[in-house]
């Protein structure tokens, strides 16, 4: 009697995930390179007041400080439109290999000026680097797996906030600040130096996907005009606003006109009225990142300096920020990968603007500071849930072969929005008397505007929802 066969049909091969063989190459480079930018930026920063003294350039330092800010508004527009031209590879080798030159540039400095220029490169490197990372993982993963890179992505930031700012805290006291660009300047270099190989062997290993997009689909040439024209309008907005003399009135005068003129034409048309799709998406990354980071550059001013609130505690609330970022972007790249991302944008916002409701309940005399402490790590869980969502609705709206003019409209509408939110509450913040009373009413004015953006962007999620 012959054997009966069965009507069962065979198992499913398993799909492959980040770390299978077609994406481990790229996956592992990318990790690598993310952890290495994530323990620069937040190693070098704690040593700039330090280097600035060192070198009588305390005047100068907002200079340096913002010098990186709108040099990678630049840089995100050149890597960008480069990658679509010619693939990621060679815009997120040249970044990397630029950060190694600028930290060995600003490690030698002999002038706050030399400092300063260091910066500005690094962060034109740091911009190409951020963007070409994002279009590399549109170029070479599909839909499914792009949540979870992101979240990665998140991830490998957890250690260097952890261990970088101190750790150069304490090389600087016992060495010198040099040390810290100098031994961030070898930790890059290896990286660096291997991510043309790795980036073109997982260019021909994923399936389905090629490094360089067709003739007849790349971009055209980047306005660099109008992006060095922007970079340097974000650099006198930062500066004009730090002080209320009409010199001051004259330069964020500058600053806004030009940002005026020439956003619009680094960023998708409809992008101001929120047109559906790949505008909205750019929206709502200036519109929470603005109200993140100008969250975690006041609240911390606030405690320490107005609510006496010691420095360790402030720091470990900048430590919780960066695991519950990661921890967030965990949850909505695995846990909740099966919800609607626009939903996730929504509810991340909501919590983003409750967070902002804590800052403005830590100004209040009778209440706790510890309120405000707060504020930080609540404000990460929603930028965790909410901003990898928008990277993906914005690969999703792309074009073929245009994942680097999304990611590089991403980026320099998030350099915006950092730009412009903390310019609007400085500026009320600097209106405000100089009494103690009225400096603490001033911060919570300035927080309480924080919470329109985050509203803004729980109403307008939707229209950024995958066809």
């Amino acid at each position: 009697m012959p054997e009966k066969q069965s009507t069962l049909p065979p198992p499913a091969a398993a799909e492959p995930g980040i770390f299978s063989r077609p994406y481990v190459a790229a996956t592992t480079t990318f990790a690598v390179v993310m952890f290495l930018t994530g323990f620069a930026a937040l190693a070098v920063v704690p040593t700039l007041p330090t280097a600035a003294r060192d070198l009588d350039g305390v005047p100068l330092f907002p200079v340096v400080a913002g010098s990186f800010v709108a040099a990678s508004l630049l840089g995100g527009v050149l890597g960008g439109h480069w990658a679509d031209r010619a693939g990621a590879r060679r815009p997120l080798a040249l970044g990397m290999i630029l950060s190694v030159l600028t930290l060995l540039v600003s490690a030698s400095s002999v002038s706050v000026w030399q400092l300063a220029i260091g910066r500005f490169v690094d962060g034109m490197a740091a911009g190409m680097v951020s963007v070409s990372v994002i279009t590399a993982i549109g170029q070479s993963y599909p839909d499914r797996l792009r949540p979870r890179m992101l979240a990665l992505m998140s991830a490998t930031w957890v250690v260097p906030s952890l261990v970088g700012p101190p750790l150069a805290g304490v090389v600087s006291e016992q060495w010198s600040w040099r040390v810290v660009f100098y031994g961030l300047a070898a930790l890059t270099t290896l990286p660096a130096l291997a991510l043309v190989v790795v980036l073109r062997r997982a260019a021909h290993e994923a399936p389905g996907h090629s490094d360089m997009p067709p003739e007849e689909e790349r971009a055209a040439r980047p306005p660099l005009f109008a992006a060095a024209m922007l970079s340097l309008g974000a650099a006198l907005g930062q500066y004009g606003v730090s002080g209320r003399d009409a010199r001051h009135l004259l330069f964020a005068v500058a600053g806004i006109v030009l940002l005026a003129v020439f956003a619009p034409r680094l960023l998708p048309a409809g992008t101001w009225r929120s047109a559906r799709g790949l505008p909205t998406t750019v929206l709502l990354r200036g519109l929470t990142s603005g109200t993140y980071f100008t969250v975690e550059a006041l609240v911390p001013l606030m405690l320490i300096t107005e609510r006496n609130v010691a420095a360790v505690t402030v720091g470990a609330s900048f430590t919780a920020a960066a695991v519950l970022w990661a921890g967030a972007s965990w949850l909505q790249g695995k846990a909740l990968q099966n919800v609607a991302r626009h939903r996730i944008i929504t509810v991340g916002a909501l919590i983003m603007a409750a967070s902002v409701a804590l800052a403005v309940a830590g100004c209040v005399d009778g209440v706790s500071p510890l309120v405000a402490v707060a504020a930080m790590p609540l404000a990460a869980i929603g930028m965790g849930m909410l901003d990898p969502c928008v990277t993906v609705l914005s690969l999703t709206h792309s074009a073929p072969g245009r994942q680097g003019h999304t990611t590089s409209a991403l980026q320099t509408n998030m350099n915006l929005g950092q730009v412009v939110v903390l310019a609007l509450a400085s500026a009320v913040l600097n209106a405000w008397p100089a009494a103690p009373s009225g400096t603490l009413d001033g911060y919570a004015t300035a927080f309480a505007l924080l919470l329109a953006p985050p509203l803004l962007v729980a109403v307008l999620a939707g229209r950024a929802r995958a066809v």
